[in-house]
């Protein structure tokens, strides 16, 4: 009689994900992390809105996971929950500010790294309404040292679809609002991701206050950046315009950064860490994770733009 070979969903490799919680400046702070002996480097994963840490690793869904693939290739992973989710949820009055959240953050990950191997430095890896914070670490003084940083789910114009329903939602308000097309199309997840029920999360005020600022923020914010940048935008995406033309426009907005690379991803929607093609995408970005780790920062023009 054969045995069947044990499924990978089961037996995906990597180190054991530990749920952690410090308190700096007496805000709690929840964090998921995969720590290895003698880390190639540290990568720090942000989230996006109405969702937290476990984005980063589905429960059930190993494979998807990128601490647990990070961490099988020699990365440390720290999946912070982002300031007023998780254990900092309903505390906004002591967030009251862009800077105050960012002091946070590194506050956070500074306590949850003391004592460990930090490899070659850190990485920031950011999905969706977490490349905001990502981005304001990478230019604040603290960020000196960042190795390099992804970006992926971000853009600058709404998704035509989303933009005509919020046009028609403008020229009458009395209906309800328009959703976020975050999780379309369907096929582009296991049926038990599908929604995000699992990994669901209420949104802090903060971020729904700030999120049509951001735009014209970035631009600012995105020049000041001086680090290694991958961007990447799904092939379905629907919450922001895509394509090569939405890439190459992201990538402009860098022009202090010695080296940005862009990427589509095949087969994905916005949420891109928890589809089928998660770890194609995740395997993706760690190879440039493991080129700044490296200290591969320029390329000629030509090659800066495509992968």
């Amino acid at each position: 009689m054969t045995t069947a070979e044990p499924s990978l969903a089961t037996t995906w490799p990597g180190a054991d994900v530990d749920r952690r919680t410090v308190r700096p400046g007496g805000v709690p702070v929840s964090a998921l992390v995969a720590e290895v002996p003698r880390p190639r480097a540290v990568i720090v994963a942000l989230h996006g809105a109405a969702t937290s840490s476990v984005y980063f690793d589905h429960p059930g869904h190993p494979r998807l996971s990128l601490l647990r693939t990070a961490a099988a290739l020699g990365f440390t992973v720290v999946a912070v929950d982002r300031p007023g989710y998780g254990g900092s949820a309903g505390h906004d009055e002591d967030l009251p500010t862009h800077q105050a959240r960012t002091d946070l953050l590194f506050a956070a990950v500074d306590a949850l790294l003391e004592g460990s191997e930090h490899g070659r430095g850190l990485f920031l890896w950011a999905h969706s309404a977490g490349c905001q914070p990502a981005l304001r670490m990478a230019t604040d003084p603290r960020g000196v040292g960042v190795l390099g940083l992804e970006l992926a789910g971000m853009g600058r114009e709404p998704h035509w679809r989303r933009r005509e329903a919020l046009d028609q939602w403008r020229r009458d308000p009395s209906g309800p609002r328009p959703r976020l097309r975050v999780w379309e199309p369907p096929d582009a997840y296991p049926a038990d991701v599908y929604g995000g029920a699992r990994i669901g999360s209420p949104t802090p005020a903060y971020e729904m206050r700030h999120r049509e600022t951001w735009r014209e923020e970035i631009v600012g914010v995105a020049a000041r950046c001086h680090v290694p940048v991958h961007i990447t935008l799904s092939e379905h995406e629907e919450v922001w315009r895509s394509g090569p033309e939405a890439l190459a426009d992201l990538a402009s907005l860098f022009t202090s950064a010695p080296r940005v690379v862009t990427a589509e991803q095949a087969g994905a929607g916005h949420n891109i860490s928890v589809g089928h093609t998660a770890l194609a995408y995740h395997l993706r970005v760690l190879a440039f994770v493991e080129e700044c780790a490296l200290g591969v920062r320029d390329l000629p023009f030509e090659e800066q733009r495509h992968e």
